[in-house]
């Protein structure tokens, strides 16, 4: 296995690979898998004995939460942790549950942390899609506001919906006091993105063509926890429209 450096680009823009590779991130960094490796790979708390550390500083993620394994030519994840894993549509995945066959492409994994943190865990099998190409950008504070009106879909819930203004400016100065979020200034924000990106959009239809187009990507959900932000956030910034 090779290893990967915590801030690295999330996998969401893509990542150059043969088809058939594992590609495993967290906030800690993460590890490339060759088509030919079996693994397995583990994730979760202890940081001594999982492949991949994800959750480190939180102890509602158990010590091993899941495990990436091969069989019968393909990857599967399984639960091993006391709290599920959560996959896209918000399918739960207990431990003792049979494991589930991971897609071809990108899939993030979501572990619920203490509070209301998020932990996720970015799955990359390569298909040979080609590498996104940038084509914009969010400044810090557009981030902070689009990741807590995008929030369902971020999480990659069934049906997600945008955090309407009044809510987000209201659980915004809850994590951020001093920052004078007030409902005008997270429409101005958001009035900002959508002349640059998607000029008279409704606030659903901008926010998920931000999440299609990785411009916003799962790991942008760090920056709601009142812990920690997320490693490298500023890496993450370039994105592309369409891959």
């Amino acid at each position: 296995m090779r290893t990967l450096p915590a801030g690295h680009p999330s996998l969401a823009l893509g990542f150059a690979s043969p088809p058939g590779t594992l590609v495993v991130l967290g906030r800690a960094g993460g590890v490339l898998v060759p088509p030919a490796a079996r693994g397995p790979v583990t994730f979760g708390r202890n940081t001594a004995e999982v492949t991949v550390p994800l959750g480190e500083d939180d102890r509602r993620v158990s010590r091993c939460h899941g495990v990436l394994e091969r069989l019968a030519g393909r990857w599967w994840v399984r639960a091993t942790g006391k709290v599920p894993l959560r996959l896209p549509r918000s399918r739960l995945l207990f431990a003792g549950a049979a494991p589930v066959p991971l897609p071809p492409g990108y899939l993030p994994v979501y572990a619920r942390g203490s509070g209301d943190r998020e932990h996720v865990l970015e799955v990359r099998i390569a298909d040979g899609t080609p590498t996104p190409t940038p084509a914009g950008r969010l400044r810090p504070d557009e981030r902070l506001v689009l990741a807590m009106v995008a929030r369902g879909f971020l999480r990659r819930e069934e049906r997600p919906r945008p955090v309407p203004v009044p809510l987000a400016a209201r659980r915004l100065s809850a994590l951020d006091p001093e920052g004078g979020w007030t409902a005008e200034v997270v429409a101005a924000v958001l009035d900002s993105v959508r002349f640059r990106f998607r000029p008279g959009s409704a606030d659903d239809d901008l926010v998920a063509a931000l999440v299609s187009a990785a411009v916003l990507v799962p790991p942008d959900l760090a920056l709601l926890s009142p812990a920690l932000p997320p490693v490298g956030a500023a890496e993450w910034m370039p994105s592309t429209w369409g891959s």
